[in-house]
C-alpha cells in the first residue's frame, strides 16, 4: 500500500516537473524543472535499490547526479554566456 502511495506522489513531481519544463517562460525555468526532474529520477533508482535490494542501483543513482549535477553546470553556463555579462 506505501509503494502506491510513495510511486503516485513520485509520478505527481514528475507532472509538475515535465509541465514547467514544457511551458518554463524563461529558460532558466526549464533547467531548473531538469534538474528538478534528475533529483526525482535519483530518488525513484535509490527507491528501486531497497525494492530489490540490490545496491548496484545505488551506484547507478550516483552516478546518474553527478552526470546531472555537469548537466546544469553545463546550461547555466550557456545560458549565462547567452545573455552576456551582468
Amino acid at each position: 500500500m506505501m509503494d502506491i502511495i510513495v510511486f503516485s506522489l513520485i509520478g505527481l513531481g514528475v507532472l509538475f516537473a515535465v509541465s514547467r519544463l514544457l511551458i518554463g517562460p524563461t529558460p532558466a525555468d526549464r533547467v531548473v524543472s531538469l534538474d528538478t526532474f534528475n533529483i526525482i529520477v535519483i530518488g525513484v533508482i535509490a527507491l528501486l535499490a531497497n525494492q530489490f535490494e540490490n545496491s548496484l542501483y545505488l551506484d547507478i543513482a550516483i552516478v546518474y547526479g553527478i552526470l546531472a549535477f555537469i548537466e546544469t553546470i553545463v546550461f547555466a553556463r550557456y545560458l549565462e554566456g547567452q545573455h552576456g555579462d551582468c
